[in-house]
């Protein structure tokens, strides 16, 4: 047996990709309206994005409910030497606290499980857990992989280009990028999470600029360990962005993924993120 590795939605990595990888994602739920769904189960990206951009009804998101990490739990304790769940940061959702409650409503606890707040999101995230899911496969104990997760946060980083703000503004998650809102006329923000907060990095006037800074972040880091691509609604500026990559990281080992419906009520579309572990 070796250690499963529990994340949730907003880590942006595809169900398929999951079910390949053996990542147990445990999916958050938007509304739109009084239709409930699962993100990137009962709704897939397209059809959200087409809901967003038609809709009058703005959507919102609910975390899992703690029930839904114990049944999970319980399912993986019998094939598990340890689980390790790795949540979005619990400054933007209550997932990670639904993820601690659920441990004291076991009974029989076979295994231990260790819960660990990345305090990041997206992609980001995801590439927190596909760091987790190798050194399981690569024979790690679980007390080896929570601290190599834990020493990763600060090299987990998401940089994200913005056509608007205006979802994450009506979402209530704009935390720092506050001081960006009235200011955006003609030009697009970056957007980091530092601390689990989103927090403003630059501003430009074009998507090729933005590419150019979402290059240029990549850039900067003397190694990159771990690099994912995410994209709401433009594979084309997405795969530009991979092939303009290469110098820095080996395009078959860029992850590639569609922004899914939760991240995406607060993104909005034509949103386009780079992601990365590495140091500067």
């Amino acid at each position: 047996m070796a250690v499963k590795i529990i994340t949730d939605s907003t880590s942006d990595i595809p169900p398929e990709m999951a079910k390949n990888m053996g990542i147990t994602v445990i999916p958050l739920t938007v509304s739109f309206g009084n239709e409930h769904f699962l993100d990137n189960v009962t709704l897939k990206p397209d059809e959200f994005y087409r809901r967003l951009s038609l809709s009058g009804i703005y959507p919102h998101t609910t975390q899992p409910s703690p029930a839904v990490f114990k049944e999970n739990y319980e399912k993986l304790m019998p094939q598990a030497d340890g689980i390790l769940v790795i949540n979005i940061s619990s400054k933007l959702s209550g997932t990670y606290q639904s993820a601690l409650s659920a441990v004291t409503m076991l009974e029989n606890i076979s295994c231990p499980i260790e819960i660990i707040d990345s305090q990041t999101v997206s992609l980001a995230l995801g590439l927190l857990a596909i760091k987790a899911n190798d050194l399981a496969k690569s024979g790690k104990t679980l007390g080896e992989i929570k601290e190599a997760i834990t020493q990763s946060l600060p090299d987990a980083q998401p940089v994200m280009f913005f056509d608007t703000l205006t979802y994450l503004h009506k979402g209530g998650r704009i935390g720092r990028a506050q001081s960006m809102i009235g200011s955006l006329l003609s030009v697009k923000p970056l957007l980091t999470v530092r601390d689990g907060v989103v927090t403003p990095l630059t501003r430009v006037r074009s998507l090729q600029a933005g590419m150019d800074q979402l290059y240029n972040f990549a850039a900067q880091h003397s190694t990159l360990e771990y690099v994912g691509i995410g994209y709401a609604t433009s594979t084309t500026d997405a795969l530009k962005l991979k092939e303009r990559l290469a110098p820095l990281f080996p395009p078959e080992k860029i992850y590639l993924t569609q922004v899914g419906p939760v991240v995406g009520t607060y993104t909005g579309p034509n949103t386009l993120c780079i992601n990365i572990i590495g140091k500067s």
